[in-house]
C-alpha cells in the first residue's frame, strides 16, 4: 500500500475514533496519533516530509493568528510565562535524574523518556549528540504517545473538574483588541494571492532559515529553534507586523483555522507511524518500569505548572492551561485546546512559554547526560 494511502486511511480512522466520547472526553485530532500507532507497530510507514510539512503548517499558522496581540499579552505576563516553562522542565528533569539514580535506568534512556514525555524532538537530538548513544531514541518512542495523549486528557479533564462552561467564560484580551480580524486592510497595500497563501509560505520559509541558527550556552550546550520553534517565532512577527511596505501579509483566520487543522493532522500521522515502529517489542524488552517513568515525567511536570499558574500568579484557565502546552511543548494539546475552549486566545500564552521551555529542556538533557 502506497504512502499516501496509508495516510488517509490514518486520518479518516483517526477522525472518527477522535469523535467518539469516552466519559465525556473526545481525543479529536489526536485520535490521528492513535491510529497511527498501530498501523506503525504493524510496519506501514509514512514519509518523514510529511510530519515536517504538517508541524511546520501548523507552528506558521498558530504564530499568525496569535502575532497581532502576542506582544502585549507577553509583556503583562512575561515573568508568569518564564516561571511556568522553567517549573515545568526543571519538575521533568528532577525525575529523569531520580529514575537514573533510583531506579538504575541508563542515562541514554532515561533522557530519552524525559524528552518524549515532554514531547521535545530537539531535546531529543541533543540527548542524542550529548551522549553519542541512539538508545535516548527508544526512550523517546516509549514515553512519547503517553506525553501527547497525557497533556489532551489533562486540558480536557481540568475544566471538566472544575465545572468550566467554555460557551459563557471567554477570555478578557489585554490589548483591547481582537485577536486575528479578519484580514483588516492597510491603505495602499496589495496582495500577491488572493487566498493569502503568500504570507504563509513566507513564515515557513523564513522560519525554516531562522531554525538552522546556531546560538551557543553556557557549558558547550547549544541551542536552535528547530522546525517548530522558527515558523512560530516568524509567525508570530509577520502576524504582528501585518505588512512589508505595500505588500499586505494579512491572512484570513478562516485559512489559518484550516491550515493550523490538516497540519496538525499530518503530524500527528507521521509521528506516530514513526514512534509505532518497534514500540511493544522495546517495551517488551526493558519492561513497564520505563513507560511509568515516563507516565510520571508527564505528570509530575503539568501538576507543577499548574500549581505555579493558579497559586502563585492567579492565572484564568486560558492562561494557565495555554502556558502548561507550552511548558511542555505539546503542539497536539494546543490544537485540542483551541477546539474546546472555542478561541485562539489560548495560542499566546502557548506561544509565550514554548520558548523558555524549549531552551530549557535542551539545556537540561545535555546537562544530565554530562553530569550523570
Amino acid at each position: 500500500m502506497s504512502s499516501v494511502k496509508i495516510l488517509f486511511f490514518i486520518l479518516t480512522l483517526g477522525y472518527i475514533l477522535g469523535s467518539i466520547k469516552f466519559f465525556n472526553i473526545k481525543l479529536g485530532t489526536s485520535g490521528v496519533l492513535l491510529v497511527a500507532l498501530i498501523f506503525g507497530h504493524f510496519g506501514q510507514e509514512i514519509s518523514g516530509a510529511v510530519r515536517d510539512i504538517g508541524l511546520v503548517c501548523f507552528v506558521a499558522s498558530v504564530g499568525l493568528i496569535a502575532g497581532p496581540v502576542f506582544f502585549c499579552n507577553f509583556k503583562s505576563r512575561a515573568v508568569a510565562y518564564m516561571v511556568i516553562g522553567f517549573v515545568t522542565i526543571l519538575s521533568g528533569a528532577a525525575l529523569c535524574v531520580a529514575s537514573i539514580k533510583i531506579l538504575g535506568i541508563p542515562v541514554p534512556l532515561a533522557v530519552g523518556i524525559m524528552n518524549g514525555a515532554l514531547t521535545s524532538t530537539p531535546g531529543l537530538a541533543a540527548a542524542i549528540e550529548a551522549t553519542g548513544d541512539p538508545s535516548a531514541s527508544i526512550g523517546y518512542g516509549i514515553a512519547y504517545p503517553f506525553g501527547v495523549l497525557g497533556v489532551v486528557l489533562f486540558v480536557q479533564i481540568v475544566p471538566k473538574m472544575l465545572k468550566i462552561d467554555f460557551s459563557t467564560n471567554k477570555p478578557v484580551l489585554d490589548c483591547g483588541q481582537e485577536l486575528q480580524p479578519e484580514c483588516p486592510a492597510y491603505k495602499g497595500t496589495f496582495r500577491i494571492d488572493p487566498f493569502g497563501f503568500f504570507p504563509l509560505v513566507l513564515t515557513i520559509a523564513t522560519g525554516l532559515i531562522a531554525a538552522k541558527i546556531v546560538i551557543p550556552l553556557p557549558g558547550g550546550a547549544r541551542f536552535s529553534l528547530g522546525a517548530s520553534g522558527g515558523p512560530l517565532l516568524t509567525g508570530l512577527l509577520i502576524g504582528y507586523f501585518g505588512h512589508i511596505g505595500p505588500i499586505s501579509l494579512e491572512v484570513r483566520k478562516s485559512t489559518l483555522e484550516t491550515m493550523r487543522e490538516f497540519g496538525l493532522a499530518l503530524f500527528l500521522a507521521g509521528a506516530g507511524a514513526a514512534a509505532g515502529k518497534g514500540f511493544v517489542a522495546t517495551l517488551t524488552e526493558h519492561g513497564p518500569v520505563l513507560f511509568f517513568a515516563g507516565v510520571g515525567m508527564t505528570l509530575l511536570p503539568m501538576m507543577a505548572g499548574y500549581f505555579i499558574a493558579v497559586k502563585m500568579f492567579s492565572l484564568d484557565i486560558f492562561n494557565t492551561l495555554g502556558s502548561i502546552c507550552g511548558g511542555m511543548t505539546s503542539t497536539p494539546a494546543l490544537g485540542v485546546l483551541i477546539s474546546e475552549t472555542r478561541t485562539d486566545y489560548v495560542s499566546l500564552p502557548y506561544a509565550a512559554t514554548y520558548p523558555v521551555a524549549l531552551i530549557l529542556v535542551v539545556l537540561a538533557s545535555q546537562f544530565i547526560a554530562i553530569l550523570c
